[in-house]
């Protein structure tokens, strides 16, 4: 049996990922330790994410430890690993996909459309923002940074009167008490990755390899693998107006993406079926620049990016 040591970040949220991959190895009887990394994300709390515009910015000291063999894998929330690896690794496991889908959260209002006019909603996601002003363009959208006890504790404090959070780390961590709507991807459409966990290795560590392929789950890979894919074609790190929801139906990939002004002024959407989810995210990415993606973005990178102030 192996002696395995994971490189995590040091939030609940990325403790919980990490002893849940721990207890999956330790049930096959490999022994496991656990590194707590500090990550450039992790350290700059006071700006928007669309501010700081570091790819990487949740990965980079992990994958170092990686590289001088202080760790022997890290387990990531896969939305926050950008879609080209840096040289020396691999993505060797995708795990069974929690819900991908975005919920809103009120201590006061029973859905987005219950918000009265001018409410406050919390969200440093540029693609959450979009969205939200596309459907409500008289809400007040702030920024909303730090962890999930956090953001949480902000909105019972009442700083927001709603936050825009990802189902999947509040069902993780069994904090749902303040969701009340999960919103449809048709409203929402979620960001590559969301809801799934990627386990990184050093490329060529074939031991480290074998011992992981249990953990990688067929639908997962081939789902975040189409919407990586897309957001790859469009030039897209995390944080960036650009949502991409694939699934399996019926045999088939099913993906629907959306590119969007920060302002929600413009929602570009498209929807495809495929069989190869490399191919099928890259032509729905090729559509959507063409159909004025490019534009977009290009105002998006090239004049700065629209976010929220500061309460």
């Amino acid at each position: 049996m192996a002696r395995l040591r994971i490189g995590s970040r040091g939030s609940q949220l990325a403790l919980w990922q990490a002893h849940h991959i721990s207890d999956l190895l330790r049930g096959r009887g490999h022994e496991v330790e656990l590194e707590i990394i500090k990550t450039t994300g992790d350290k700059i709390l006071d700006v928007a994410l669309a501010k700081v515009g570091t790819k990487g910015m949740f990965t980079k000291e992990i994958e170092e430890a990686l590289a001088e063999g202080r760790v022997d894998l890290a387990v990531h929330s896969l939305k926050d690993l950008p879609v080209e690896l840096s040289p020396g690794f691999e993505i060797v496991a995708i795990t069974k996909r929690e819900n991908s889908q975005d919920v809103f959260c009120s201590s006061k209002y029973a859905s987005i459309d219950g918000l009265p006019r001018g409410a406050r909603v919390g969200t440093s996601s540029l693609r959450r923002q979009a969205q939200l002003k596309a459907l409500r363009p008289d809400l007040e959208i702030y920024p909303l940074r730090g962890n999930v006890d956090t953001r949480l504790r902000k909105l019972a404090e009442g700083e927001y009167d709603a936050i825009i959070l990802a189902a999947a780390g509040l069902n993780r961590l069994g904090r749902t008490e303040l969701v009340k709507q999960v919103i449809s991807k048709d409203i929402m459409c979620p960001a590559a990755g969301q809801g799934a966990l990627g386990i990184e290795i050093r490329a060529g560590d074939r031991v480290t390899r074998e011992v992981l392929a249990f953990l990688d789950d067929t639908e997962a890979r081939a789902s975040t693998t189409c919407e990586r894919a897309l957001l790859n074609k469009l030039g897209g790190g995390c944080q960036v107006p650009i949502g991409a929801a694939a699934e399996v139906r019926n045999g088939r990939l099913h993906l629907d993406a959306i590119v969007a002004n920060p302002d929600g002024s413009k929602i570009l959407r498209e929807s495809r079926d495929g069989e190869d989810a490399e191919k099928l995210g890259s032509e729905v990415g090729e559509t959507l620049l063409r159909r004025g993606g490019a534009a977009i973005l290009e105002e998006v990178y090239g004049n700065g990016i629209a976010v929220p102030q500061q309460p």
